[in-house]
């Protein structure tokens, strides 16, 4: 298999991934959310929160095995 193609297979196995973690991150408490007729507004301000702090994690330590 060339080099592109296992690429291709890494970005679907993380997106995957990502979309089974959004299922369980999906809501959490403080993130914004308001309904007023036929509009709809949310902001996940706590989820942004939890996705940053796990991504720098997980760069952190891909940075110290580098």
């Amino acid at each position: 298999m060339t080099d592109f193609g296992k690429l291709f297979i890494v970005i679907g196995v993380v997106c995957i991934i990502i979309g089974l973690l959004w299922g369980i991150v999906g809501k959490l408490p403080g993130d914004i959310s308001f309904k007023k007729g036929n509009v709809s507004f949310y902001f996940p301000i706590m989820t942004s929160i939890v996705v940053s702090i796990i991504l720098s994690l997980i760069f952190y330590i891909i940075g110290k095995f580098r």
